[in-house]
């Protein structure tokens, strides 16, 4: 790896030690330059990507940061939600409205104080060009708990119109199981935060009806399938256990009473097995890779790389590729392990370039290139 003093690395795919990567050796790679873009981010949490090439990104301490023609604008945007940041909790995810372009309409997720503890909260506000205005929780979830762990927290809206969003155990475990409260759980919510009239739990008594799927941990990773306008997720195990999953109506995903990883005590854990009752990862990563972000490349830029599953690895501090073939995973490739940075978030920009926040006292907003081009 050669690094230049204008932060340009030159790269290709590679593997690691860490586990056991899915080697196809008919799938295609490209070679890449990886340019930071700003440094100087603190705990960036996640970006998005503003029409006229502007991009927003969330700092997990409660600032939101705006790069503007390849700057840090060096003033915090005004207007975001007021967090409880601690531990794992802040200022988290952030996505556009899919009418932005006439409404204006930023989401974000954010750990938010009760009189309970802390829970996870959505709320949105509409940007001005400079600022946000208009502030309003639209979603707080039944989740408050003392303590800084599993938020979940990231947003997505779907084809149509339809927002998702992850809410961790909390740390907790055994809620994950019950639907009577929102840890554990995916939900899908209107724009608005009402519930949509055929989510699976609605009108079942004792369910909170914006739950779309339970059993899960902690999940950080949300995106379409861009054949199949599926949502895909993935999310945090114990040791071990980092699970890729479908997310289908009013399944239940296993946490606690199952994982392929174990508990932090190295207590066993059973693994999920068919005829459970519980919907099976679609790969699953132990030891543990530690997933944030994760994005479907749909690029033009890297064409080998079109359909292929992006993710952050916090604790293994690389990019991970994965090669699907239909529900199948064929192929793995770890890239940026030589920045020995954790990776945060993961985003296909709308230029054909995959973006990635560092996350650390000092983050980075980088791109992949392809190498050798103009």
């Amino acid at each position: 790896m050669a690094l230049s003093l204008a932060g340009l690395v030159v790269l290709s795919a590679c593997s690691t030690s860490e586990g056991t990567l899915l080697q196809n050796p008919a799938v295609q790679t490209h070679e890449y330059t990886f340019t930071e873009v700003v440094r100087g981010l603190k705990r960036p949490w996640a970006l998005a990507f503003l029409p006229e090439g502007d991009i927003l990104v969330t700092q997990r301490g409660g600032e939101i940061r705006l790069v503007r023609q390849g700057r840090l604008v060096a003033t915090p945007v005004a207007g975001g939600p007021e967090v409880q940041a601690g531990g794992q909790g802040g200022l988290l995810d952030l996505t556009l409205h899919p009418d932005f372009s006439s409404n204006g309409l930023v989401y974000f997720s954010y750990s938010k104080a009760l009189e309970g503890g802390v829970t996870t909260a959505v709320a949105r506000a509409r940007w001005d060009g400079e600022a946000l205005r208009e502030l309003e929780d639209i979603f707080v979830a039944d989740a408050a708990k003392d303590g800084g762990r599993h938020f979940g927290s990231r947003l997505l809206f779907d084809g149509g119109g339809r927002l998702w969003v992850t809410v961790g155990d909390r740390g907790e475990g055994d809620p994950s199981q019950d639907l009577s409260n929102h840890m554990g759980t995916t939900l899908r919510l209107h724009d608005d935060g009402s519930v949509p009239e055929d989510n699976p739990f609605v009108g079942e008594e004792g369910a909170r009806p914006e739950i779309y799927s339970y059993g899960h941990r902690n999940a950080q990773g949300l995106d379409l399938h861009p054949g199949t306008g599926e949502v895909w997720l993935h999310e945090h195990g114990p040791r071990g256990g980092d699970a890729v999953q479908r997310v289908l109506a009013g399944r239940n995903y296993g946490w606690p009473e199952v994982s392929f990883g174990r508990e932090y005590t190295f207590l066993p854990i059973p693994d999920p097995e068919p005829g459970q009752g519980f919907e099976l990862p679609l790969h699953h990563w132990t030891p543990s890779i530690a997933p944030s972000g994760m994005s479907f490349y749909t690029g033009s830029r890297f064409p080998a790389w079109r359909g292929d599953v992006f993710v952050g690895a916090l604790a293994g501090r690389h990019l991970r590729r994965v090669v699907f073939d239909g529900l199948e995973p064929i192929h793995e490739e770890v890239l940026l392990e030589e920045l020995g940075e954790r990776i945060r978030d993961v985003r296909t920009g709308p230029d054909g370039y995959l973006y990635i926040l560092t996350d650390s006292d000092d983050g980075i907003l980088g791109k992949l290139e392809p190498a050798g081009h103009d």
